[in-house]
């Protein structure tokens, strides 16, 4: 047992013997902690007005990267239950949420979701790329699992999170359907999306472009030299007229290939900031998953030559490219 964990679970461990059991029904709320923002929003959606969520991870944050603080294994060990993504996403959480699932409710949402239905890790048997929030229809495969977490708390709620589930359902099967509608504007030789890692798959997949990372499926993973120079050649032989940044990842690499390309005559420009591993800030319309997945929509497609709506499919963008 290594030490960081051992002191981890030794906070969780004091944690629970701290924490006063308050019975569910005596809460004016539910008390939900979940990882990452795009977790965090969904139990919203679906709780409504009877949940109040923290999410750990706020805008600009990598999840592949991040360690739970003291004050947030006291926010799960107190929260009437925990929901974090799963899949190897929260890679460095993973022993303090199995630990802590001993003893209170908690769900790794997206391991709920049909793996037949996922994309095999090239290099890690067993494992699946985890972003699926990049494509709405796997997304809504998600929401069954929170109305579950949170009726089985609340279990005369859950007529109310039924609701407000299919709402939100409808809502992304919406955002789908904007979505194929403006990136099939896109010319088809211009269907590649090139960015910091392969957090895009799903995208690619879904809405029939061609995706290539810098890094792989994890931030964790190193992009060499080789990879530089041969994403490099890749952009001047396709004439490529955009890359795009990520903004919970470092746009150093991006940058080293718009150099790169200028320095054999072609023009490559960033195309804007897509939200890959973090949503924008907490009140904000792009912080909110249907707000963050409308934002790399839209940007992407007019960075590439599609007549977008600036504003997105509500007009609640600000400062898209």
């Amino acid at each position: 047992m290594s030490p960081e964990f051992a002191l981890s679970r030794r906070a969780v461990l004091a944690g629970m013997t701290a924490l006063a059991a308050t019975p569910v029904w005596a809460q004016a709320q539910l008390q939900i902690v979940a990882t990452t923002g795009m977790i965090a929003d969904l139990a919203r959606q679906v709780g409504g007005s009877h949940v109040a969520v923290q999410g750990l991870m706020g805008a600009g944050v990598d999840p592949h990267a991040y360690r739970q603080t003291r004050s947030d294994i006291v926010a799960m060990t107190r929260a009437d239950a925990v929901l974090w993504h799963g899949l190897y996403l929260e890679a460095q959480m993973e022993d303090v949420l199995a630990d802590l699932g001993r003893k209170r409710p908690v769900t790794a949402v997206a391991e709920t979701v049909d793996t037949s239905l996922l994309v095999a890790h090239e290099d890690y048997e067993g494992r699946f790329d985890p972003h699926i929030w990049m494509d709405p229809d796997l997304w809504a495969l998600c929401v069954p699992a929170v109305v579950d977490a949170l009726a089985a708390q609340a279990p005369e709620l859950r007529p109310t999170f039924e609701e407000n589930a299919a709402a939100f359902i409808a809502e992304a099967r919406a955002l789908g359907t904007y979505s194929t509608d403006v990136l099939a504007q896109v010319p088809r030789d211009q269907r590649i999306l090139l960015t910091a890692h392969d957090a895009f798959g799903y995208f690619g997949a879904a809405y029939g472009f061609e995706v290539l990372g810098i890094q792989g499926i994890s931030t964790e993973s190193e992009a060499g030299l080789n990879r530089i120079s041969e994403l490099v050649d890749l952009i001047v032989a396709r004439k490529l007229p955009a890359v795009f940044v990520e903004t919970s990842v470092s746009d150093r690499n991006i940058r080293a290939l718009v150099e790169g390309a200028a320095a054999q005559g072609h023009t490559v420009r960033i195309g804007g900031a897509l939200f890959s591993d973090a949503m924008g800030p907490d009140g904000t319309y792009e912080g909110t998953w249907l707000g963050m997945i409308d934002h790399n929509v839209t940007t992407i497609a007019r960075a590439l030559g599609a007549d977008a709506p600036a504003a997105g499919r509500l007009g609640k963008l600000v400062g898209t490219a």
